[in-house]
């Protein structure tokens, strides 16, 4: 057990809530991308099947297991061919910002969940294992998808930060962007598997998300110490 705690990056007898959760936002998160890019147009998504909640159409097993090793992962990316699109820079920013915000959005339901419970008292009469095992899974479906919004908006590639950007560019700097794109990706992986690179730009980038969190809490009345 030892072992495997070593190898894991979350705590694990937390690794079923965490399964749980990712599973969840890789699923929603790519879901919302393929459902966009078909309601605008594409339907490249839809022919492969991808335009479905079922997680195993868009979990990737090495993606999987990296996010729970390493903190980090991947799921399938969901195929859009932007010129099959209406309006293809327009809607091609709406099918890269969907999947960030749907990550967003599940935080939102995940505090929710949390002020219904803390307004009406409905875990009251549970048992101790019960309330602490809502606890954590709250916890981590609203933390680890506002750590999904914030890493997917990076504007390197692959991430849907960067299509954002492209989308965004004059015609003449979007070709410049796609001439370094492969750069940009190797900047990418160097940032995520180099831990001094790793802690001077993701870590103070995910330290955007206690204010996040603590934003959403105030939504709904609530106060949160997030560490």
């Amino acid at each position: 057990m030892d072992f495997l705690q070593r190898l894991l990056w979350y705590p694990l007898e937390h690794l079923p809530f965490i399964v749980i959760v990712l599973a969840l936002a890789f699923t929603v998160h790519e879901f919302a991308h393929a459902w966009s890019a078909y309601k605008f147009g594409d339907s490249t998504a839809r022919d492969q099947g991808r335009v479905t909640l079922n997680p195993m159409a868009h979990l990737d097993p090495i993606g999987t297991l990296l996010i729970l090793i390493a903190g980090f992962g991947w799921a399938k990316p969901v195929p859009v061919i932007r010129s099959r699109l209406k309006y293809p820079r327009l809607m091609g920013i709406v099918v890269s910002a969907v999947g960030p915000l749907s990550n967003l959005l599940l935080a939102v339901i995940g505090v929710a969940l949390y002020a219904l419970f803390a307004y009406t008292g409905w875990l009251s009469g549970a048992s101790i294992g019960v309330t602490e095992a809502v606890r954590v899974f709250l916890n981590y479906l609203i933390s680890l998808n506002v750590l999904l919004f914030i890493f997917n908006l990076i504007p390197l590639p692959p991430l849907d930060g960067y299509r954002i950007i492209e989308d965004l560019s004059p015609p003449r700097a979007r070709e410049q962007l796609d001439r370094y794109a492969q750069w940009g990706v190797f900047i990418f992986l160097l940032i995520v598997f180099i831990p001094p690179l790793r802690a001077v730009t993701l870590t103070p980038l995910f330290g955007l998300s206690k204010p996040i969190i603590t934003g959403l809490f105030s939504l709904f009345g609530l106060s949160v110490q997030v560490h």
